[in-house]
């Protein structure tokens, strides 16, 4: 089960690498006026007849990208006719894999928060102290707007996530 899954993963991996190798080297120029199929099939024609090679590339990476969307497919259908017990586990774990990497990210959220809000607090100081000079100097504040700053910070209940901004 677990090796099927990751088949799965690894196919969709190498499909996801071979469309952007292909739209890498994809040469397709079309105007906006180009909205029939026949000029759209043209211009793919000639352009595969000015660089063959890199057409035969083409062709190749298409090929590649069709054998292996359907032993995806059969993969997929070999994981849907699992007894549903087992699909259920297979869920919970996809579950558990992405609920994990999600509290790395709120965590590291939360501790750019903190850090920033840290550093708020020394700039609301540092204005603190300048904005008298400031005042007879330039006859306005230095800086304005500490009342309303806010941070992101995620928190649960468990089962919910929730992203507040607090007021800092």
């Amino acid at each position: 089960m677990e090796k099927l899954q990751a088949e799965i993963v690894a196919l969709q991996i190498q499909i996801d690498a071979l469309r952007e190798e292909r739209a890498t080297l994809t040469p397709v120029t079309l105007s906006e006026s180009d909205d029939s199929l026949q000029d759209v099939v043209k211009v793919l024609r000639q352009q595969a007849r000015e660089n063959p090679q890199l057409a035969a590339e083409i062709k190749g990476i298409d090929d590649a990208i069709a054998a292996l969307e359907a032993k995806l497919r059969q993969r997929k259908g070999q994981l849907q006719r699992l007894p549903p017990r087992v699909q259920r586990a297979l869920q919970e774990e996809q579950l558990e894999i992405a609920r994990n990497k999600a509290k790395i990210h709120a965590q590291r959220i939360n501790d750019i928060a903190a850090e920033l809000a840290a550093e708020l607090h020394d700039l609301k100081a540092c204005a603190d102290e300048l904005s008298p000079l400031y005042w007879q100097v330039y006859y306005k504040p230095f800086i304005t707007g500490f009342k309303t700053i806010s941070v992101p910070y995620v928190r649960s209940d468990g089962e919910v996530w929730t992203i507040v901004n607090r007021i800092v």
